[in-house]
């Protein structure tokens, strides 16, 4: 295997090759954390948020990348997605599963995203995330959630994949 040749380095990400594949790296962080908050009334709890590279709004689950602040050096997989719950939507889980660890994009990068479900929530503040970050936080009853995801997408919003692959991962777990 040949080493990594840098194409060119951003501040959030790099674009890079090996032998004849470009590939995008973070500079800081190989790891992305995300989190399917379920609640004791099996209400699942999203967040909306606009995506540059999309240039829309998109719903998803609460995710974060490990390590990628000095302050969170050290952290595990676990506790950064238990962090960026807390950060986004103001639940606190008392438990946290993992649902399964994947590739985020095999073709494009080398990251994993490890997915986990929190259960046991408490409502802490009211979310909306740090550094201008601007989310809203959706709370839907998991029998409406197809039917407010339709609506979303009609609405011209995108919906992340990952809700779909973590609420079938929870479900093969009997967490809903």
């Amino acid at each position: 295997m040949r080493e990594i040749e840098v194409l060119h380095a951003g501040k959030y990400l790099g674009l890079y090759q090996r032998d004849n594949w470009e590939f995008a790296l973070r500079p800081n962080a190989s790891v992305c954390a995300t989190i399917l908050p379920i609640t004791d009334t099996e209400e699942i709890v999203l967040i909306e948020q606009f995506r540059v590279p999309m240039q829309a709004h998109v719903i998803e689950v609460p995710a974060g990348l490990v390590g990628d602040e000095p302050e969170f050096e050290g952290e595990t997989i676990a506790d950064c997605a238990g962090r960026e719950l807390l950060e986004e939507t103001g639940y606190k889980a008392d438990k946290i599963t993992e649902l399964i660890a994947t590739p985020t994009s095999a073709g494009m990068t080398p990251e994993i995203t490890h997915m986990f479900a929190a259960t046991g929530l408490s409502k802490i503040h009211d979310g909306g995330g740090v550094d201008g970050e601007d989310i809203s936080v959706h709370v839907i009853p998991l029998s409406e959630l197809d039917r407010f995801l339709a609506t979303k997408q009609a609405d011209g919003l995108l919906i992340d994949f990952k809700i779909h692959a973590s609420i079938y991962k929870a479900k093969e777990l009997g967490l809903i």
